[in-house]
Parts: structure tokens; C-alpha cells; sequence
């Protein structure tokens, strides 16, 4: 194999500097020699026979090039595959942990990492070998998922190795709570007409949540809107643009996508043809460091059209696209294609939604938010702590007027 690879490679002649730019597509040849002369000095000389199969090489170079490239690209192997295909029911994703676990030949990965979790503030990488779990040795992926269905509050330890680190390390993460419902607090804040809305994620039927909410606060002599998204790590992009048309005109051009080059693709996503109420009170959205992906949208599409003030701290930078490729041999890739755009043409992605008026967190606050949020399912300890504490973005964005 080794010689018929190398025979359809051109060698390589050492000449001087050239005058114009090289052809990219030149590069390829000798990158692709050089990975062919790592891979046969590797199966030649590593003392490990049972590991250096042309199979697993190609496909371990393939998730390190895959996780290379951001954190929400990754390979899928075919020992996940055979998973998924023995249990078509099993999810690999935990969601209080914001978590995905994958299987590849040397046994369980972190496949990928949602932002705005605990996963993503542990600081857990794709890719990363799970070595332990609270000091055991991992069982299969079905029994781990099972056991990793913990309540909020609980916590997980576990013990990675990243592609990249000389190292493993270990982390902990507490379990957070999934919410059933998107709108989890809806209320008037005073006398004034002062409303508030938390819209913990954009899955489900978030649209419809919202509006109902909007309804009874407006039948309650609402007269300006705080909307909450810090935290929300996103969801659904259509149930995004339906909530958007609830503030904007009819037909508003909300989010566009843009593939290499800024090429557009595709027509961009609209609100609603209809509309049942005008709202045109003002509004001001909270964001945070961890408001990712729809919430990035949403806050930069109001910011855009200058319908909302947006209050807090630079948001996630979650605004691509991924698609899952099938590439045989039982694998496929997940694979980044495009970005999301705001109407000015900006994208959220890498660089986050820069707020209007910008809030100080401490860590101190960040712990008390999170306990805020989730008020009625606090112990006696965790009630004290918010004894006293004043939201430093709430007050800050009921002084926008």
C-alpha cells in the first residue's frame, strides 16, 4: 500500500522561492505525502501492533482534524455508529450536562460540548478519552448515560484525556435542571407596568409559550418588557424567527446564512405573514456570557433593527451551522458549513453579541443567578445564600428606559 501511495504522489523537488503565490491546490500533494510517511513510520516502528491498523489511524487523524477545526465539528466512528444501530432509542446526549458521549474503538469519548452547560464551563474538550467516571472505570455507553441521569444539584467527576493535553485531568460539573417548559418566570416587576420573561432555551413549543406569556402581562397592563435569555444556550431556529415576528413588523428578514466566502445561502428566514398584536413597547434583553447560539440571534437581530436595548455581558459566539455527512464505512462527519447572520450582515459566531449596556458579574453572582433561576426546588442552605443579593443585570436593565 505504502509504495502505491507514494507512487501516485509527485516527488518532491526543492527549487528556488516562487514568484507568485502557490496553487492551494498544489499544497495538497505533499501534505498528503507527509501524512502517508507519519502513518507507515508509525505502523513500522510504534511497538503496539494492536493499535496502528490503517482503519483506526485514518480514523483517529480524522477526529483530531474534524475537532480541530471548532468545537462543534467532530467525527463520528464506527463503533458509535453500531451503537446508535443496535438502539435506535439511545441518546447520547445529556442534557444537564450539556454533554455528548461518543464510542470509538478505545472505548468512550466526549463527542461534543453544548455552550452554556456545565460540560462547556468545565472546560471539557471533543474529543477527549473518558478515562474514569467519579473515580470507576467507564462502563458501556448505555449504562454510563443511564447513570449520569442525575438530579440538579448532583455531581459527575470525571476523568479525561484531551487529543492535545500530555496529561488526563479531572473535572467536576454539577447537574443542572432541565427544564420542561421555555418560559419558566413570567411577572410583572412593579407598579409601572414593568414586565419580565425568562426564556430558558428555544426548543419545543417556546413560541407559543412566549406569546401566552405576552398575553397575560399585556392584560395586566404591561407597558415595557424585560426578556431574559441569559443562560439560554439556544435551540431551535425557526421557533427563533417565530418569536422574533411577536416585536417585528410582518416579513422581516431575521437571520440569514453564509457559507465560505460570505457566500449567501438561500433566502433569508422571515417573520410571520401575520401578526395578531402590535408590541411596540420597549424592550431590553438580557444576555451573559453563556446565552449562546438562538439567544445570540435574537438579541442581535432586535439589536440590529434597533427594536431592543440589549443589557449584560459579550455573549457565547455560538452562530454556526452543522450538517451530518455519511461517509461510509460506518462513519459520518459532523461538519460546520456555514454561519448565521444578524440583518447588518454580523455574525454572533466566534465573537458573541456585544451589549448595549454592559454588566460586571462576579463569580459570587454567577453562582446566585444560577440558584435564582431556579427558586421553588432550593434546599434551606441555597435559599440563604440569596438572602440579600440584588440581580446586578436585572437592576441595570430596569433602569433602561
Amino acid at each position: 500500500m505504502r509504495a502505491l501511495l507514494l507512487a501516485l504522489l509527485p516527488a518532491v523537488v526543492f527549487a528556488e522561492p516562487a514568484t507568485t503565490p502557490p496553487d492551494p491546490d498544489e499544497a495538497a500533494y505533499p501534505a498528503i505525502e507527509r501524512f502517508v510517511k507519519v502513518l507507515e513510520q508509525v505502523r513500522q516502528r510504534h511497538p503496539d501492533a494492536d493499535k496502528v491498523e490503517y482503519d483506526r489511524l485514518v480514523n483517529h487523524a480524522l477526529e483530531g482534524m474534524l475537532s480541530s477545526l471548532d468545537p462543534f465539528s467532530s467525527f463520528i466512528h464506527p463503533e458509535m455508529a453500531q451503537a446508535l444501530e443496535a438502539d435506535p432509542k439511545l441518546d447520547p446526549f445529556l442534557p444537564s450536562l450539556g454533554l455528548t458521549l461518543g464510542v470509538r474503538d478505545d472505548g468512550l469519548f466526549v463527542s461534543n460540548v453544548a455552550p452554556a452547560t456545565p460540560a462547556a464551563r468545565a472546560g471539557l474538550l471533543p474529543g477527549s478519552a473518558i478515562l474514569e467516571v467519579d473515580g470507576n472505570p467507564p462502563p458501556t455507553l448505555a449504562a454510563l448515560l443511564s447513570s449520569l441521569r442525575k438530579a440538579p444539584g448532583e455531581k459527575t467527576k470525571l476523568k479525561v484525556k484531551s487529543l492535545t493535553a500530555p496529561k488526563p485531568i479531572e473535572v467536576e460539573m454539577v447537574h443542572i435542571a432541565v427544564e420542561d417548559k421555555t418560559v419558566t418566570d413570567a411577572r410583572l416587576l412593579d407598579a409601572a407596568g414593568t414586565g419580565y420573561i425568562r426564556l430558558a432555551s428555544f426548543m419545543g413549543s417556546c413560541a407559543r409559550e412566549m406569546e401566552a406569556a405576552l398575553d397575560e402581562l399585556e392584560d395586566k397592563g404591561m407597558k415595557r418588557l424585560i426578556l431574559d435569555l441569559r443562560g439560554n444556550p439556544g435551540g431551535d431556529l425557526h421557533q427563533t424567527v417565530q418569536i422574533l415576528g411577536l416585536f417585528l413588523p410582518p416579513n422581516t428578514a431575521a437571520v440569514t446564512t453564509q457559507g465560505r466566502g460570505g457566500v449567501v445561502q438561500g433566502e433569508p428566514l422571515k417573520t410571520p405573514e401575520r401578526q395578531r398584536r402590535k408590541r411596540e413597547y420597549p424592550i431590553a434583553v438580557l444576555v451573559d456570557h453563556m446565552s449562546a447560539s438562538a439567544s445570540e440571534l435574537t438579541a442581535g437581530c432586535l439589536q440590529d433593527l434597533r427594536r431592543a436595548t440589549i443589557v449584560g455581558e459579550q455573549s457565547y459566539g455560538k452562530g454556526s451551522v452543522q450538517n451530518i455527512i455519511p461517509m461510509g464505512g460506518g462513519t459520518a462527519l459532523r461538519l460546520t458549513i456555514a454561519t448565521y447572520h444578524t440583518p447588518s450582515g454580523k455574525t454572533p459566531h466566534r465573537v458573541g453579541i456585544t451589549p448595549d449596556v454592559k454588566v460586571e458579574f462576579t463569580d459570587a453572582d454567577r453562582e446566585k443567578l444560577a440558584l435564582s433561576f431556579r427558586r421553588s426546588s432550593l434546599t434551606a442552605d441555597e435559599a440563604k445564600k440569596l438572602e440579600g443579593w440584588t440581580d446586578p443585570g436585572l437592576k441595570a436593565a430596569e433602569g433602561v428606559k
